[in-house]
């Protein structure tokens, strides 16, 4: 068994199959999953695991060259902007419902349980060399 890292089987897996280029949607509880990708639900309960602490460990995991967020976040959930910000400078803003639109095309879904809106974000795969 891994002594570190990510340990839930089905998201280590999913994250192992993603390339260059990939989307991985990490969403709250709320959140509509699209039909098409591979969708790990890691929701136990209302806020737990927190959306925070879902995306601080796939970023220990994943290269990150881009990523998207509801510009409704910025009003309607300001300490999920101000995370998003400091880990993502350059950091897209679109409506939240061309980020349901976006959300599509994700390879990968991982459902938090979170319980606070717009706390959603598509992440862009890059490369590590």
């Amino acid at each position: 068994m891994k002594k570190s890292g990510i340990l839930n089987r089905h998201l280590a897996g999913a994250l192992a199959e993603l390339g260059h280029g990939d989307g991985v949607l990490v969403c709250d509880a709320g959140m509509p999953i699209p039909d098409g990708p591979r969708v790990v639900d890691l929701a136990f309960r209302a806020g737990v695991p927190s959306f925070a602490e879902v995306l601080d460990g796939l970023l220990a995991e994943l290269v990150i060259e881009g990523a998207t967020a509801a510009t409704e976040v910025r009003d309607a959930n300001k300490e999920t902007a101000t995370l998003l910000a400091g880990h993502f400078p350059n950091l897209s803003l679109v409506p939240h419902e061309r980020l349901k639109t976006l959300s599509a095309s994700a390879r990968l879904v991982v459902r938090t349980g979170e319980a606070r809106p717009y706390a959603n974000v598509l992440l862009r795969c890059g490369v590590f060399f």
